[in-house]
């Protein structure tokens, strides 16, 4: 089975297996065959599990959590988990509007079979030493690398007449010519660009 994207922009979609409906965070596009549905993350894992003869598979569900940055804001993370054959991806995220893409996001994977509530407290921890962090500096409202180091996430800038990315950094989307903007202040120096899995440790 593949998955494809999870319609951030939609307010509300339904399950072509069992009709529920609800918010489009919790939906996924999966295919085999050719055959595209949309199906709620129950039902995703429901047919994952049936898929990697997992007889035991239940669908862990958790309520959203609010966590407080290092500037004390506060930001609201709703969870995702998709079984991915031998894996469990358990997925945090912001919605800003109905847009997933647009705030923190985090993801950590596990043993199919791993404590669902284990694999939270290790995600809540990474999600906490994230927040901790502060990259972006606000000077006069020109924004500026606050250190050495600039931590983020690429996205699609939604214009599909530009083939142009922009990042989120500190749960902010940065558009490319500001992100260009920033970096005229470091003109001269070098610089290493490394490419994280989503999964990984930043």
């Amino acid at each position: 089975m593949q998955m494809a994207g999870t319609g951030t922009l939609m307010t509300q979609s339904r399950c072509d297996r069992c009709s529920a409906t609800g918010p489009a965070h919790d939906f996924v596009s999966a295919g085999s065959d050719g055959t595209w549905r949309v199906l709620c993350s129950r039902c995703f894992n429901t047919e994952m599990a049936q898929f990697a003869d997992l007889h035991e598979f239940e669908h862990p569900s958790f309520a959203p959590l609010r966590l407080r940055d290092v500037d004390d804001n506060n930001h609201e993370f709703h969870f995702r988990s998709l079984l991915l054959g031998d894996q469990l991806s358990l997925e945090a995220f912001e919605l800003v509007g109905d847009d997933e893409a647009a705030g923190y996001r985090f993801q950590i994977l596990g043993e199919a079979n791993a404590e669902p509530f284990a694999l939270l407290a290790r995600l809540v921890q990474k999600m906490k030493r994230a927040l901790s962090m502060k990259h972006l500096n606000d000077d006069a409202g020109s924004l500026q690398i606050a250190e050495m180091t600039l931590r983020g996430r690429v996205e699609w800038n939604g214009d599909e007449r530009v083939r142009q990315p922009c990042v989120i950094v500190d749960g902010r989307r940065i558009e490319w010519d500001d992100l260009g903007a920033m970096l005229l202040a470091f003109e001269a120096w070098q610089f290493r660009l490394e490419m994280l899995d989503p999964s990984d440790e930043a």
